[in-house]
């Protein structure tokens, strides 16, 4: 219907519900999107690149920036002295006497963590000066274990954190203690829910400017929020907040969460930039994004029920170990109390006892992450709901609608304080049974298990929370801790909307989309209250900390977006249409109640006919301001700030409710594994949404197959690994597989609307529903599929082989390999031929100038004893290069029949040590060459992947031998040994490779 020839019909269409274009479309898939790095620069600036540890623990004895300081277009190296002077350590999530700086500061606890900081004239010459910094560590024991880091032996990371926990609370609500005492049955299950990341398009960027006669930082960078960072970032930056001008782009590739971590690198690069007066521009890469951005929280999880014979659950007891990291940065824990208001989920439980630990480790400090707490909890959670069903022999969908919070509850405050808004959870999971058809997939099993086939169904319930209240992470304090710090609550969204001189409309958030559609929503918000069509509205969500109005708790996360922001965009624009229907009843001589907005007109609903154009009456503030009516006000603006009061800061007994609103999701799905490959396929999935009022039905369902995809790559193929060392082995997309469109099959979606009370439009959130229903779903069919207690997730075949084919074999001797993963540790062997006799390959091996012309890619080697040498050679494996400085050794020389090599090795790509026998032997007057190694690597060259490792050796040792023999006037044939990790130079002449 076209509204702007309809200015007599005031039962117009609402815009909100239809699926109508997306206003971002055209501009994205045309390729003119306006990202961080397609924004031009000023003239002068420099970029940054940064070296980071290669050891997940280890003391810094010395940084030599010397030789890179004079390298060509550098101009200047910040290490961790020089960026403590200039900032102040990062708020620590919890009360304690502990530090946090944006880079190591005497100590790196990640593998990946910042050391130095290089500034120069371009990205390429910065990165060329990182080769040539000399950091030199003294490695420390490190411990990834979140349990075993609380050992009373367990390296210690923080001193302000005993045993490595910043944090231990217990909670009791009602009475499970004489639940449990009373209980004829309890059921249990302990689980380890593994990290996992973000992995949009875009990763961080920043671009920063100091300005000295202002002392103020002027920062743009992709950073989605929450705003509450701001103070975070001017207490760092050791300036006002008005001092600190935060922006962010037109557009932004992707966050999902993860964006929120970029705010230590704004502080990082913003101090580069007041040192060296000029701009400072830094773009993360996508193997900096992998191993060093944040993840994740990864948490163990003993959670007990105490159940009735019917299925009943009486009571829970909750025991979660939270990983969070390196470091406690804000705002940790806050993934662990997210959801702490509805820990019995989408169940009628009144009794429940929590504790929570929060724990470092030597893993990359954690932060947002799409589902942002809903994954660990409902894992556990709905794993201990199956496990009910399998214990008491009955079918888990009878478990789960017995437990189900009652219809006529709503709104329901579950034992732990969250005010559960509205829903009919009974009548979802009815709908979802029969518009699912679960009937005929259940024929489905029974026919293919009945054929021999692996099969299996799974059923998960879950409320999803959207709008978190601010208070919430205050629940780690205790009560008197919270008294003294003052309340912390609410959830305050902004939204502006004006009229300039000619009657246009333009809406303005303090959200920052990453891919949304944020722009779309808002024009038909606006529009349905001012009577225009969404074409006429123009949507800005750019955002200016010194021209915008914004919160703490502004920022695009906890699917606040809908029920929050776009509900303040309503309130904003039917105030500013309140005021412009006075000034309309006072110019067409009638009441403003009985004026109507439609079709690009303002009109009298008794009489459609006496009406004038939106444009003329709303742009009265501007022409004629004197000849509006007395105490109407302006038309110009109207700035709404709405926070719902039931959000309150927790009470005296630990109550909180922790978001506003409760969406309620009911999934099931059919999987059959393969068993030939052991592959689980997804036969069907259906997922049942009550989101609320729904605002645009494409974008939602585009929202949910999106967080489906995102669970599918967690239940299946996402996983951060982590060696016994704490070194990363999954820095690309190599090694942490992601799945593609080829493995996300199409789902079923199924909708109902209970609108919410509590939300200016009666919506809630649905962007992170998927991500914390569909893991644990997939695992619950997996676990009916096998008949198996323990399911660990991503469930890769490999893991269902141990299952089902038991314990690999062991390798045949002598072929090399990488061990067990997660050790890092590489061995094997191989022979060479050269055409010398042994005294004379003898010779070779110790002269180092023959040493420096035969090793690949070798800038010198020095020695400093008959069995000592030095070496300086660049390495390159898959994606990176780098620079090393190797040490080596020689010992039981054997001349000329064999000697031992020992050596290690450090450089940007990381680190590397090993030893290796090398033995010569006389054949058809030449020498045989046979060498047998064991070697470790950490830091990036780990993180790439054996395989690259694997196939660089191959071509580093033909090579090494290669140039030997015809060195030795000879030539040679590879030997036949697949290295993959001595030192840096020797990794030629061990086959080693760093």
């Amino acid at each position: 219907m076209d509204l702007n020839a309809a200015a007599g019909t005031s039962a117009a269409k609402p815009w909100v519900g239809q699926s109508i274009p997306r206003v971002e479309d055209p501009a994205l898939l045309a390729g003119r999107g306006r990202f961080i790095d397609d924004l031009g620069v000023r003239p002068g600036t420099l970029h940054a690149a940064i070296l980071r540890s290669p050891h997940a623990h280890a003391k810094i004895v010395s940084i030599d920036i010397a030789a890179a300081r004079q390298a060509r277009g550098v101009v200047a190296i910040l290490t961790g002295e020089d960026i403590k002077a200039l900032t102040a350590s990062l708020v620590v999530g919890v009360k304690a006497p502990v530090e946090c700086w944006p880079i190591a500061v005497g100590r790196a606890r990640y593998a990946g963590e910042p050391v130095a900081v290089v500034v120069a004239e371009s990205r390429y010459l910065a990165e060329d000066a990182i080769d040539l910094i000399d950091a030199q560590y003294e490695a420390l024991p490190a411990v990834i274990d979140p349990v075993r880091a609380m050992d009373a032996g367990a390296p210690l990371l923080h001193d302000g954190f005993p045993n490595n926990t910043a944090s231990d609370r217990s909670f009791k609500y009602g009475d499970p203690d004489q639940i449990f005492a009373d209980a004829k049955r309890t059921v249990a299950i302990t689980i380890r829910y593994p990290r996992n990341s973000c992995t949009p398009i875009e990763t961080y960027g920043v671009v920063a400017e100091y300005d000295p006669a202002e002392q103020a930082y002027d920062v743009l960078a992709n950073f989605q929020g929450p705003f509450s960072i701001h103070a975070v970032l001017s207490r760092a930056l050791k300036v006002p907040g008005n001092r600190l001008r935060l922006r962010t782009p037109p557009d932004s590739g992707g966050s999902f969460g993860v964006k929120q971590g970029v705010f230590p690198y704004i502080v990082l690069i913003a101090a580069a930039a007041r040192a060296t007066a000029r701009p400072v521009k830094w773009i993360e890469d996508r193997l900096e994004h992998l191993t060093a951005s944040v993840s994740a929280t990864n948490r163990a999880t003993t959670l007990r029920a105490a159940v009735s014979d019917d299925g009943k659950v009486l009571a829970l007891d909750w025991d979660q170990v939270e990983d969070c990291g390196a470091h406690l940065r804000a705002p940790e824990p806050a993934t662990l109390y997210r959801m702490h208001g509805n820990l019995t989920g989408a169940y009628d439980i009144r009794h429940v006892a929590v504790r929570n630990r929060v724990v470092v480790t030597n893993k990359t400090p954690t932060g947002l992450n799409r589902g942002f707490g809903g994954p660990q909890v409902y894992f556990a959670l709905e794993r201990l709901m199956q496990r009910i069903a399998v214990e008491l022999k009955r079918d888990p969908v009878e478990i789960i609608s017995r437990n189900l919070v009652p219809t006529d509850a709503f709104p329901y405050r579950t034992a732990t304080g969250a005010l559960l808004d509205s829903g009919d959870y009974q009548e979802a999971l009815a709908r979802a049974i029969s518009e699912g058809g679960l009937a005929e997939l259940k024929a489905r099993r029974d026919k293919a298990r009945a054929e021999g086939r692996i099969y299996g169904i799974g059923y998960t319930a879950v409320v999803e929370p959207s709008v978190s209240n601010m208070g919430y992470i205050t629940t780690v304090l205790t009560a008197a801790e919270r008294r003294k710090a003052g309340p912390k609550n609410g959830a305050q969204a902004t939204a502006t909307v004006a009229i300039d001189p000619l009657g246009s409309v333009s809406v303005h958030v303090a959200s920052v989309p990453q891919g949304q559609g944020h722009r779309t929503v808002l024009a038909q918000v606006v529009a349905d209250a001012l009577g225009l069509a969404p074409d006429n509205i123009r949507v800005n969500v750019e955002i200016d900390t010194v021209k915008d109005a914004w919160s703490i708790a502004s920022g695009n996360y906890s699917s606040r977006f809908a029920p929050a922001v776009a509900g303040t965009a309503k309130l904003a624009a039917e105030r500013l249409a309140e005021r412009i229907a006075r000034i309309a009843a006072a110019g067409l001589n009638t009441e403003s109640d009985d004026i109507a907005f439609a079709g690009g007109f303002v009109f009298s609903k008794r009489n459609p006919d006496n009406k004038a154009p939106f444009s003329r009456i709303a742009a009265l503030s501007h022409w004629s301001p004197g000849a509006l009516p007395d105490d109407i006000g302006h038309t110009i603006r109207e700035t709404a700030f709405w926070t719902p009061p039931e959000l309150t800061a927790p009470d005296d007994h630990d109550q909180v409710n922790s978001s506003l609103c409760y969406g309620f999701i009911f999934d099931f799905c059919g999987i059959e594994i393969d068993r030939a490959t052991l592959q689980p396929r997804i036969d069907r999935y259906v997922t049942m949404h009550d989101c609320g009022t729904i605002l645009h039905p494409a974008m939602v369902d585009g929202q949910v197959r999106g967080g489906f995809a995102q669970a599918l790559g967690a239940a299946l193929y996402e996983e951060y690994a982590y060696a016994s060392d704490g070194s990363f082995l999954s820095g690309t997309f190599a090694d942490y597989l992601l799945p593609t469109v080829a493995e996300v099959p199409e789902p079923l979606i199924l909708h109902m609307q209970t609108p919410s009370p509590f939300t200016p439009l009666g919506s809630k959130g649905v962007g992170e529903g998927n991500c914390m229903s569909t893991p644990v779903c997939i695992a619950n069919a997996v676990a009916d599929a096998l008949g198996i207690a323990d399911v660990k997730l991503p469930v890769l075949p490999a893991r269902l082989a141990e299952i089902l084919r038991g314990a690999e074999t062991a390798a045949p001797s002598g072929t090399p390999k990488v061990r067990e993963p997660g050790t890092r540790k590489l061995s094997g062997e191989g022979i060479a031929k050269v055409a010398a006799a042994p005294e004379q390959v003898w010779a070779m091996l110790l002269d180092p100038a023959t040493l420096a012309a035969v090793i690949p890619s070798c800038h010198r080697v020095a020695k400093i004893s008959d069995t000592d040498f030095t070496a300086d050679v660049t390495i390159g494996v898959g994606p990176v290069k780098g620079r090393y400085r190797a040490r080596i050794t020689l010992s039981d020389l054997d001349r000329p029949n064999g000697l031992t090599l020992a050596g290690s090795a450090e450089g940007a790509l990381g680190f590397g040590a090993g030893k290796g026998r090398i033995t010569l032997a006389p054949e058809n007057g030449g020498t045989s060459v046979h060498y047998r190694y064991e070697a470790e690597i950490g830091g990036k060259v780990a993180s790439i992947g054996g395989r690259l490792l694997d196939g660089a050796t191959r071509v580093i040792i033909g090579q090494f031998f290669a140039a030997l023999a015809r060195r030795a006037g000879g030539e040679t044939r590879a030997g036949h040994g697949p290295i993959a990790a001595l030192l840096s130079k020797l990794r030629g002449l061990l086959g080693g490779r760093r």
